[in-house]
């Protein structure tokens, strides 16, 4: 009977962990499809992404465990029964039941495991991947040029150039749109090239011009010099500009898990009585 024992078992846990890698990688990739578009176009770290899906596969855990217990004994069974095996206990004398044994008694012990891990593991794994996923949402997306197309992901600014040479990264017919006073496209700054490039820490664009012209348009008497048809302006010339830009909100910032604490899947047992 203990040969029996370690026959059904030996071809059930193969089988189990397989199913199971199969189980959590399907949700996983469910889990991906759905955040894949508050993911991607934000310049995130590897070490994030890896972060994110190690916290989202342990909560898919609960989801993936009976479904792999499910289709192991299926398999298992299925295989004992498609060659015969379990006729031939039967007809030894062997009763269901006996066959049966060492799997109910191993599922008994992984649904305690199972337990432990949703009681323990499981609201922290929780609270890691819900206060991830929001710091993600509140990531702006990366600042990125594309030829021919307004970029407007940096506040108060509206970039556009019509050619971008990807080995040297200077950029061609630049046009650049400050809102910085809020009143509209009253200043535009126009460049035949130029470059942009990030600070060492990330917290300004260096934005350096060449051969270009600003214009800004006075708001003194605008809808009086409007009716009469004029429209007073400055211009400037330059050889060469260089600003910065602030880059607020563009770097990754973790927020206070505290703030995620009081919802009733971050609880185990205990905190669910006094919730």
């Amino acid at each position: 009977m203990k040969k029996l024992h370690i026959f059904i078992l030996s071809s059930f846990t193969p089988k189990l962990l397989l199913t199971f890698l199969i189980a959590l990688f399907v949700l996983l990739m469910q889990f991906l499809w759905r955040y894949i578009d508050e993911l991607v176009g934000k310049g995130l770290e590897w070490t994030v992404i890896a972060e994110l899906m190690m916290y989202a596969s342990a909560s898919l855990v609960p989801m993936a465990l009976p479904l792999a217990i499910l289709m192991a004994s299926l398999m298992t069974f299925g295989n004992l029964g498609e060659h015969n095996e379990l006729t031939a206990l039967k007809s030894s004398g062997i009763s269901l039941v006996q066959i049966l044994s060492p799997l109910i008694i191993f599922t008994i012990i992984l649904s305690i495991l199972a337990f432990l891990f949703s009681n323990h593991v499981l609201p922290y794994s929780n609270l890691k991947m819900r206060s991830l996923i929001y710091d993600i949402r509140q990531q702006r997306p990366e600042f990125q040029l594309k030829e021919g197309v307004f970029n407007n992901n940096i506040d108060d600014f509206s970039f556009r150039v019509n050619y971008k040479d990807p080995k040297t990264g200077l950029l061609k017919d630049i046009i650049i749109y400050d809102h910085t006073e809020q009143n509209g496209n009253t200043k535009v700054t126009i460049a035949d090239s130029g470059y942009m490039k990030m600070t060492a820490n990330k917290a300004h664009l260096i934005v350096t011009l060449y051969h270009g012209r600003t214009y800004i348009e006075s708001n003194e008497n605008i809808s009086y010099s409007r009716k009469k048809g004029y429209y007073p302006h400055r211009k400037e010339k330059f050889d060469k500009q260089t600003f910065y830009i602030n880059m607020d909100g563009f770097d990754f910032e973790r927020t206070s898990e505290s703030l995620f604490r009081n919802h009733y899947q971050m609880m185990n047992i205990k905190q669910l009585k006094y919730y």
